[in-house]
């Protein structure tokens, strides 16, 4: 069994202008809030409490860096869409995740994390398409997946990867589970090549605007 050996908290910001200065690659974790981010970050590591989780969702407000040995950066940030929480502190963390996505220029691919029972919500399908400008590898954790029978596993992944399919965007999807470790390798495997791909002169932010819109739930 794959294991993400060597990592280490680095640091937490909570607004762009605190961001590490460029260096290392980077690769996102993104999803809706309580979809398992940093559950399975936590599992990719056999770490318990390396990535905070909260039973709260919408807990999460930071960018939180973790240093992976010589591969590069793991970026967790906040989770989006959860509806309880003020407006401006919802319209913050967009702002916050969408500057981070739009103009980090060691960025090199994006892992969106998604409840297996519940994906391709509206907000995924909006990440997505506004992310796709970018030109950056996309792969998709169908997290959560003990909770569903073989049978229904094997439809959603099929269902997810048909979607992806018809977006410009070079993507990726798979089954995940922390719980019983299920797909932690091929996470890992996927998570290494992103990091070790050459930059991509075509990966320019979103022409539109630097954040993604405003989520609503």
């Amino acid at each position: 069994m794959a294991t993400i050996h060597n990592i280490d908290f680095v640091t937490s910001v909570d607004h762009l202008k605190n961001l590490l200065p460029p260096g290392p690659a980077e690769v996102a974790f993104v999803g809706r809030s309580n979809a398992g981010k940093s559950s399975a970050i936590n599992a990719m590591a056999n770490r318990r409490r390396l990535a905070y989780v909260s039973k709260t969702p919408g807990r999460t407000q930071l960018i939180n860096f973790f240093l992976w040995g010589g591969h590069g950066h793991l970026v967790d940030l906040p989770g989006y869409g959860y509806a309880k929480v003020p407006g401006e502190m919802r319209k913050g963390w967009d702002q916050l995740i969408g500057g981070y996505l739009a103009q980090r220029e060691t960025l090199r691919g994006l892992v969106v994390i998604m409840d297996a029972r519940h994906p391709m919500t509206p907000l995924d399908e909006e990440l997505l398409e506004w992310f796709a400008p970018r030109q950056l590898p996309v792969h998709v954790l169908l997290s959560k997946a003990d909770k569903l029978s073989r049978g229904e596993a094997s439809q959603t992944l099929l269902k997810v990867r048909r979607a992806l399919a018809e977006r410009p965007i070079s993507s990726s999807a798979q089954l995940f589970s922390s719980l019983n470790r299920q797909g932690v390798d091929e996470a890992i495997g996927r998570i290494t090549e992103m990091l070790l791909e050459a930059p991509l002169e075509a990966g320019a932010p979103p022409a539109e605007s630097s954040v993604p819109p405003e989520h609503s739930d």
